[in-house]
């Protein structure tokens, strides 16, 4: 029972810093691409990611286009998740905790891989959800589909201009999923920390 309530724990404090990480970076990748600041949604993501970047911004100045302190943000919060997970996966094999065991280095590595397959997972998704949005309500017009256009246009052109749309289907979407996917597979992150 102690062990399942252990994997709830690990579970639930993966999913929430997954969760806050994916908000910090699409803080980054929505400046990278210039989104509409006014958009609604860009708003949250702002108001969300605000003072824990302002900390961080102390320390580290921005760099012209690239949020470097909400980059270096979201892999503080990974590298805490990977500690998190590896502590609470060695107490729930019932071994006792050595810290001499915890290497900064190797989780900081695995911090590095889990943000880039984090950015992969956000970009699978928000490409699913603007595939799914353009064949239900093609001609609809919302803050949400103007987002969506401009955070993935970047990655569907390049391969929209080499690929032909087939019998009407613009199939540069499933491309470039299939191409995020098999970067994450070749990360070599542990399956715990996926």
């Amino acid at each position: 029972m102690v062990n399942n309530g252990m994997h709830a724990l690990i579970f639930l404090g993966d999913t929430l810093l997954s969760l806050y990480t994916i908000v910090v970076l699409l803080r980054v990748l929505l400046q990278l691409v210039r989104a509409n600041f006014y958009n609604p949604l860009s708003q949250f993501v702002w108001q969300a990611t605000r003072i824990p970047v302002r900390w961080v911004a102390a320390l580290i100045p921005r760099r012209s286009d690239l949020d470097v302190p909400a980059l270096v943000l979201a892999v503080i919060i990974c590298y805490v998740d990977v500690e998190l997970i590896l502590v609470l996966n060695t107490l729930a094999q019932g071994q006792p905790l050595d810290f001499a065991q915890l290497r900064p280095a190797v989780a900081l590595a695995w911090a590095a891989f889990k943000t880039i397959v984090l950015v992969c997972n956000l970009y699978t998704l928000t490409i699913l959800i603007q595939a799914l949005m353009s064949w239900l309500a093609p001609q609809q017009h919302s803050p949400a589909t103007a987002l969506l256009r401009t955070l993935n246009e970047p990655l569907l052109r390049p391969v929209r201009s080499r690929l032909p749309p087939l019998g009407g289907f613009d199939l540069s979407p499933l491309v470039v999923i299939l191409v995020l996917q098999v970067v994450t597979m070749l990360l070599p992150l542990p399956g715990a920390l996926h």
